[in-house]
């Protein structure tokens, strides 16, 4: 065969399996689809991937599924979609911990954030507040430092490798002082027992405390962001109680299986994207304290995770906190 004929072989081959792609991105979904959330029900990312699935659910006309894979620091749900058939039916109501944080967290993880795995689209960011048991004696950052300082303490997160955690690690070194961490298979597990006393303090998300706070089940000492927060009027920024540069809050996002057709990931991000920009979905998560994030092009959503990996690597290095 010569090479002009090699040529013309393969650009029609291409051209095949391009066609056959956007054939069958425009058949799906043909059945229902599933949302793997590697956190416990209840919590953040349980909450935003039940609206999306519902809502992709009244657009497909397909049933799509919610499933809560915990466990492993959020690695044996992630797993589970980075192992997936590349098909576009699982996908992972992901955050910063499975998508950037662990790839520096972990020695070895079992998949690749940057390869089998792919960031459809941001949907939204969520603050931290650090809150204690009422029955504490901390009322402040400054009781928390010199409460440390005086005895040993542990502290509760909703997994290692969680911005719960780093965010406590990272905080502790700057304030130079040491709490024993407490791993729980998601935030609302580790709430649970900071209202029972079991722990005095930990990192939480507003979507789980919100209302715990505003019953007096547990007490805010201060807000992991550089303004306060519009839900807590009265309750500090950590700017305002010394921390400064230290912003505390994650970032939610729906990733499919890496090799997934871009037809069909396309499809999934502009239907998502839709959802996003919905005065509803803007609507609910103002409710719960969080804010929306608007996505830019699938090709600026790969730049957007590298550069995540790297800072978030930092963090890491600088917490010294550690799966292993």
């Amino acid at each position: 065969m010569s090479n002009r004929m090699a040529r013309s072989a393969l650009a029609a081959a291409v051209f095949a399996i391009a066609a056959g792609s956007a054939a069958w991105a425009q058949d799906y979904p043909s059945r229902s689809l599933t949302i793997v959330v590697p956190y416990a029900a209840g919590g953040t990312l349980d909450t935003v991937a039940r609206y999306i699935g519902n809502s992709l659910s009244e657009k497909f006309g397909k049933p799509v599924l919610v499933e809560n894979r915990t466990g492993g620091g959020t690695v044996i749900g992630t797993n589970v979609v980075a192992k997936a058939a590349p098909d576009g039916y699982t996908l992972l109501m992901g955050s910063s911990t499975p998508l950037a944080i662990n790839d520096s967290l972990y020695k070895k993880l079992p998949y690749d954030p940057k390869t089998d795995l792919k960031l459809l689209a941001l949907v939204a960011a969520s603050p931290l507040v650090m809150v204690v048991n009422p029955a504490s004696p901390i009322r402040s950052y400054a009781d928390l430092i010199a409460e440390a300082k005086a005895k040993p303490m542990s502290y509760a997160s909703a997994g290692i490798g969680s911005p719960h955690h780093l965010f406590m690690e990272l905080m502790m070194s700057i304030a130079g002082i040491h709490m024993t961490h407490i791993p729980y298979r998601g935030t609302l597990p580790a709430l649970t027992d900071v209202v029972a006393g079991q722990l005095p303090v930990m990192f939480c998300d507003l979507i789980s405390g919100l209302e715990l706070m505003k019953a007096g089940k547990v007490r805010p000492i201060f807000a992991g962001t550089s303004a306060r927060l519009p839900v807590l009027p009265d309750v500090p920024s950590a700017a305002e109680v010394g921390l400064s540069n230290f912003n505390a809050a994650s970032w939610l996002g729906i990733a499919v299986t890496g090799g997934t057709p871009l037809p069909v990931q396309s499809k999934l991000h502009d239907e998502i994207i839709a959802i996003v920009k919905s005065e509803a979905f803007k609507s609910t998560v103002d409710k719960l304290g969080m804010t929306t994030m608007h996505s830019g092009s699938l090709e600026e959503l790969d730049a957007f995770v590298k550069t995540e990996i790297v800072r978030w690597g930092e963090v890491v290095r600088v917490s010294g906190a550690t799966a292993e």
